[in-house]
């Protein structure tokens, strides 16, 4: 027989017989009517279950994870407040039903089973996943990544006392708020969580405000492998700057009041807590896993037979709040009207095609108050002796420095953050002053964790900011690159548009340093975020291009809620001459500040119709070095900036290139998984198809030393490769 029909079997029988599990008596504190309110959500809970294992067994559901052991957290959600930010575990189907219940007009069962159903109609994700999640109940939906909700918890939290200090236009959560963030036993260990565990404490330990609450739901397994006995005490309870409390889960009386405590503690000294709940896990991990092929009988028999939902009929009946007869008959009606409203929620309709699933992936836009910039007063004032230099030519990491200093003086919602860019300003720089002119808590020294930095970013965008986090190098991506793919990314996907985390991520990177680094500083590769739908990639190549592109992304994160990457060539950081030394060939000045290049909109240089080089960062800079010798072997060329990688700029190629007789692409990333590839694609299936060719980087790390650019596209190659294409080699 089916574990879940022997858990359900089990309670009418032993309700019905008063065989009810022993415990403590009921702590004081919940009153006898929001204890009966209580169990009524955890056994909903447990209806849409059952209802959920037969919806997919009938066909008519097509996912399923159960909450089944852990309905305490019904009384989690009575500890806090509707409008405290909640990134639940995917267990926590009590929570949102109980926190339903403290927000009017929830239909929360239809709501849950339309989720089940995937119809279009369903509230949260549109169809898009079985998932939990509410725009009324402040709860951002989350899929079942492992613990990856964590950083962005930390990132809230901190957002609740920025705002306080600077308040953004479009602010979210209460300024008495707290946030609260749940996850397993198992997912404890995975090293996001421990990420952010680790720095919820290195913030409070240096007293900044950090209002969250950790919930640890520990069943004592994670799939099919065990928590050793103790584990979770023993690692959490000493952690420094966060505070533990204990309770047993499977008692809504203690639960709620250990919780209220916790809760109390976060709001009131503004520092975080962990809650460390005891549960039980019934049915198994998840869809059709049998527990008992990796654990005893005996074991699986022991948890059932510490049902959470016999507690609760024991205590309530011990509270002289509800009889065991009255709570049997709660539990038999809840299971049919789940049941009646599945039959319903099954015939609602899906989604019918790609366009309506990828509806969602970009956010929609918002309004926001108009602005004429900074004035020239405050300029003055702020850039001090920096002024005098505007007008003279400048590299491109002055310049950005100058675009973010407009950005941050006009936008009192920007934030940035990174390892390094406050005080020291930057390992190149690039960010040097900004933390003289704007002070520490909009220009933030972070611990080194770029899965924090990145958490910081998309919880502060939760209340409004408009975060610019900075990850000091493109290989470092890699060691967070989740909180991009499976977080930012997804969050207006799976939330119909509901939900959003703008931000402009800066990210230095690309080869071409001399002699630094390595293939972890010198990183050539965009493949990991080139895939991600619905991502902004930016990539300038000179100064004034990068002050211009920078005002633009900040424009699509503030007024349409967009995800966007600005990737920012080190190489070209400094470069200052194009042909030969101090020729200052490669230095632009500053734009004024009411100056933007609009997404998609490419550069063009030169009017030639032999050839088009379509290229951009590094691979601009080296066609233009490679400009005059094709000129002087008759080769007309123009050469086409990309500046925008993502979306693909396809119309603004079309038009740049439609009157060559050649294109030519250059790419100074691998030949695999490189923008080369898509732009190849895009030509060859042109109608017009000019000869197309490609000059890109090996498909090989970079090399410390004289050998730096030895597998990267160079000026000669981008010669050789043109007059080959075109003939003019002959």
């Amino acid at each position: 027989m089916d574990r879940a029909q022997i858990v359900h079997e089990n309670f009418l029988s032993r309700v019905a017989a008063g065989d009810l599990p022993k415990g403590a008596p009921p702590r004081p504190g919940l009153s006898r009517s929001d204890a009966v309110s209580l169990f009524r959500s955890q056994v909903l809970s447990r209806a849409l279950d059952r209802t959920s294992r037969a919806m997919q067994k009938a066909g008519q559901g097509f996912y399923t994870i159960g909450s089944s052991g852990h309905e305490g957290m019904a009384a989690v959600a009575h500890a806090l407040r509707p409008a405290d930010i909640a990134f639940l575990h995917y267990r926590d189907a009590a929570f949102q039903i109980a926190r339903a219940e403290q927000v009017p007009g929830q239909q929360i069962a239809w709501d849950m089973l339309l989720s089940f159903a995937c119809s279009r109609e369903d509230p949260t994700s549109g169809g898009r996943h079985k998932v939990l999640g509410s725009r009324a109940l402040m709860i951002p939906p989350q899929t079942s990544t492992i613990a990856s909700h964590l950083p962005k918890a930390v990132g809230a939290a901190y957002s609740l006392g920025a705002a306080r200090r600077h308040p953004p236009e479009h602010r979210q959560l209460p300024e008495d708020g707290i946030a609260m963030c749940s996850f397993g036993d198992a997912s404890a260990n995975h090293s996001t969580a421990q990420g952010a565990i680790n720095t919820a404490g290195w913030t409070s330990v240096q007293s900044i405000p950090l209002p969250l609450l950790f919930v640890c739901e520990d069943n004592g397994i994670g799939i099919s492998t065990k928590t050793p006995r103790g584990w979770i005490q023993a690692s959490m309870e000493h952690r420094p700057g966060i505070r533990y409390f204990q309770a047993n889960g499977l008692d809504i009386y203690e639960t709620y009041a250990v919780a209220q405590e916790a809760a109390a503690y976060v709001r009131i000294r503004r520092k975080p807590a962990f809650l460390h709940l005891k549960t039980v896990r019934l049915y198994g991990h998840a869809g059709a896993d049998v527990p008992t092929t990796y654990l005893s009988r005996a074991e699986v028999e022991a948890e059932e037979a510490n049902d959470p939902l016999l507690h609760s009929v024991r205590l309530l009946a011990e509270d002289g709040a509800l009889m065991p007869a009255d709570a049997l008959a709660i539990y038999e009606q809840t299971c049919a009207r789940t049941d009646r409203i599945a039959a319903e929620a099954a015939t609602r309709p899906h989604l019918a095609n790609a366009a309506e699933v990828a509806a969602s992936l970009i956010p929609p836009k918002r309004t926001c108050k108009p602005t004429n910039g900074p004035s020239a007063e405050a300029r003055a004032q702020t850039f001090g002796g920096d002024m005098r230099a505007m007008d003279e030519p400048q590299p491109m990491s002055r310049l950005i420095n100058w675009a973010l200093t407009d950005l941050m003086l006009e936008h009192g919602e920007i934030v940035c953050m990174g390892e390094d860019v406050g005080r020291k300003g930057g390992v190149y720089g690039v960010t040097q002053k900004l933390q003289q002119r704007f002070g520490p808590d909009r220009m933030i020294d972070t611990l080194l964790d770029e899965q924090s930095i990145l958490g910081l970013a998309i919880g502060m965008g939760h209340n409004g900011f408009i975060p610019i986090p900075e990850i000091q190098f493109l290989a470092y991506l890699h060691n967070a690159e989740d909180q991009i793919r499976g977080e930012a990314a997804t969050l207006p996907f799976f939330s119909n548009g509901q939900f959003s985390n703008p931000m402009v991520l800066r990210i230095a990177g690309l080869g071409y340093q001399k002699g630094f680094g390595g293939h972890f500083h010198n990183d050539n590769s965009l493949a990991v975020l080139r895939d991600i739908p619905g991502v902004i990639i930016a990539c300038p190549s000179t100064g004034a291009d990068a002050a211009q592109m920078l005002r633009e992304c900040v424009r699509l994160a503030r007024e349409e809620q967009r995800l966007v990457v600005f990737l920012e060539p080190i190489a070209l950081y400094p470069m200052r001459d194009l042909h030969g030394a101090q020729d200052g060939g490669w230095m632009t000045t500053y734009p004024s500040p009411d100056r933007r290049i609009t997404l998609g909109e490419v550069g063009v240089h030169g009017d030639g119709t032999d050839l088009a080089i379509v290229t951009y960062g590094n691979g601009h800079y080296l066609s233009r070095q490679a400009l005059p010798e094709l000129e002087a072997a008759g080769v007309k060329t123009r050469i086409i900036d990309m500046r925008w990688l993502a979306p693909l700029p396809a119309e603004a190629l079309r038009e740049a290139t439609q009157d060559c007789r050649h294109v030519l692409i250059v790419d100074e990333c691998r030949r695999t998984g490189s923008q080369s590839e898509a732009l190849m694609t895009f030509f060859a299936e042109e109608s017009r198809a000019a000869p197309t060719a490609r000059v890109v980087a090996e498909d090989c790390f970079i090399a410390t030393g004289p050998a730096y650019a030895a597998p990267l596209p160079s000026k000669d190659g981008i010669v050789a490769a043109a007059l080959s294409l075109t003939g003019a080699a002959k």
